[in-house]
C-alpha cells in the first residue's frame, strides 16, 4: 500500500540567468529578461512529496511537521531571500535555472530523507511555469 504524502512551501529568491561562456548578445537571445545584470525575482511554491508505506505502529508515511522542519532548516534558510547567484555556493558555478534550483533541493533533502522513501520535489517558478524532479 503505497502513500504519496506532500509539503507545501514558498521563498522568495532572486537571480541572474547566464553563461559566462557565451557573449552578452547570445545570453541576451538565450535568456531575454532573466540575463538581467541587476537579477529578477521569483515567488517560488515549493512542493515535497515523499512516497513509501505507513507505518503501521503511526499510520503515518512521514510526519509532515517533522518533514516541514527539515524544509525549512535546510531550504528555505538558504534559499528564502537570497540572490541565489550571490548568496549560495550552490549556483557560483551552475545556473540558477528552475531545473536546476529543483535538482539541488532534492539533493539537499536527499541526505536528510531516508532514501526507502521516493523523494520527488515540485518547483513553481509562476503560477504557469513548474518543474518536477525527478521526472515521472
Amino acid at each position: 500500500m503505497k502513500v504519496k504524502v506532500s509539503r507545501r512551501e514558498h521563498f522568495n529568491a532572486a537571480h541572474r540567468l547566464h553563461n559566462p561562456e557565451w557573449s552578452a548578445e547570445v545570453n541576451e537571445k538565450i535568456f531575454g529578461k532573466c540575463n538581467n545584470p541587476n537579477y529578477h525575482g521569483h515567488n517560488y511554491d515549493l512542493i515535497v512529496s515523499l512516497t513509501g508505506e505507513p507505518d503501521p505502529k503511526t499510520g503515518y508515511l512521514f510526519d509532515l511537521k517533522v518533514l516541514s522542519d527539515i524544509i525549512k532548516d535546510n531550504v528555505l534558510v538558504k534559499f528564502d531571500h537570497k540572490n541565489l547567484n550571490l548568496d549560495t555556493e550552490y549556483f557560483k558555478n551552475l545556473n540558477p535555472t528552475a531545473e536546476n534550483i529543483a535538482v539541488i533541493i532534492w539533493r539537499i533533502l536527499r541526505q536528510k530523507i531516508d532514501s526507502h522513501f521516493e523523494l520527488k520535489i515540485t518547483l513553481y517558478e509562476t503560477e504557469r511555469n513548474f518543474v518536477e524532479y525527478p521526472a515521472s
